[in-house]
């Protein structure tokens, strides 16, 4: 029973998107580790920008600067 659980910031992932990326983990899963689709799990977590920092500064901030 495989947990997957993708993060990303939380910039306009379209429903769409996000269908593709359950659809795609688990068929990996299937294909590489033989587990069943069944049974897969797929969180999808969007994280503001405000709380997600790389490099002891927040995406935000990072993005601003970068334009």
């Amino acid at each position: 029973m495989p947990y997957v659980n993708i993060k990303v910031t939380k910039e306009g992932v379209t429903a769409a998107q996000k269908t593709q990326l359950i659809e795609g983990v688990t068929q990996l899963l299937h294909h590489v580790l033989g587990k069943n689709p069944k049974t897969t799990f797929v969180v999808i977590d969007e994280v503001d920008t405000d709380n997600w920092g790389v490099g002891g500064e927040t995406v935000t901030e990072i993005r601003r600067k970068n334009g």
